[in-house]
């Protein structure tokens, strides 16, 4: 076996090839720190080959961050099935960015063709197998014969398991309008009545069907316009030191206390993603150009 870790160009393609390789990682696991510890066994996977039996770098690498990325999906479902406190449900890790700003290299891998929180929500309701196989074929193009080979079944079961999950995603209404500028309008409209205390304002910006998630440690739901529109009142005073963001690619807003993402279709927020979990908070680069960085407590 010949060992690849000194070899300057296998370490400067897996570099190229990172971005891909964490973007494909934080589909199939929701979970920014798993992703990074999927690309991270690749590469110590890869230091163990022969580089001279791999015939395409980037496949390999990719099928090995896929089964690694399996390996973990499956036994976070066990643990969780094993109703262990620590594992329970929780928000997928949000990507944030500045309205205004670029974002960097490995950020612009991660949001092409983004998902929105409310979709890697629905994403985890799959079991890992339908959720691997529709990453791969959905977003990434990969064959139903490679991915049969990763999952171990047929590529008849994997393109079932992928029509599954394909049929879950389209009737979730999780995916959001596509015009960021509709979307930013809405949700400008949600934080100037949040701001205001006008809760017929929010109630009119809200689907009547809204359901709002929040992750604080504890992931608690509220459904109907009329009761999230009562909670977000609640959140006056921190409003005032919200500002617009991103989140996952659409409309989102920040501060010391919380990340929200919002879903908005044909004009209404339909689903509100807030991650108020302070040590999660801590872990995500919260700090844009054009600030030092956003409240106290977001750091």
């Amino acid at each position: 076996m010949t060992d690849t870790s000194g070899d300057p160009f296998v370490a400067e393609e897996f570099e190229r090839l990172r971005p891909h390789l964490r973007s494909v990682a934080y589909r199939v696991l929701g979970s920014l720190t798993e992703a990074e510890d999927a690309v991270q066994e690749a590469w110590l996977r890869l230091h163990r080959s022969d580089r001279a039996e791999i015939d395409n770098l980037g496949g390999w690498l990719t099928t090995v961050v896929a089964r690694v990325s399996l390996t973990l999906l499956k036994a976070r479902r066990s643990r969780r099935e094993s109703g262990l406190a620590e594992l329970a449900e929780c928000l997928p890790d949000p990507i944030v960015t500045p309205v205004d700003g670029t974002p960097s290299p490995e950020e612009a891998v991660l949001l092409a063709d983004s998902l929105g929180l409310a979709l890697l929500v629905v994403l985890d309701t799959l079991t890992p197998t339908e959720r691997l196989t529709f990453v791969l074929h959905d977003m990434f193009g990969v064959g139903y014969d490679e991915i049969a080979r990763m999952v171990e079944r047929s590529p008849e079961a994997a393109r079932k398991a992928a029509s599954r999950a394909r049929r879950r995603v389209r009737g979730s209404g999780a995916v959001p309008d596509p015009d960021p500028a509709r979307q930013r309008a809405v949700v400008d409209a949600f934080l100037a009545a949040t701001r205001d205390g006008d809760i017929a304002g929010l109630v009119r910006v809200l689907a009547p069907d809204v359901v709002l998630r929040a992750d604080t440690g504890i992931l608690r739901v509220v459904a109907g316009a009329p009761a999230v529109a009562q909670q977000a009142a609640v959140f006056r005073r921190l409003a005032h030191d919200t500002r617009p963001v991103l989140v996952n690619g659409v409309a989102g807003l920040a501060n010391g206390a919380a990340v929200m993402a919002f879903t908005v279709r044909d004009g209404l927020i339909t689903e509100i993603d807030i991650l108020g979990d302070k040590e999660r908070l801590a872990r995500l680069d919260l700090t844009f150009p054009d600030d030092e960085t956003l409240p106290e407590g977001a750091r």
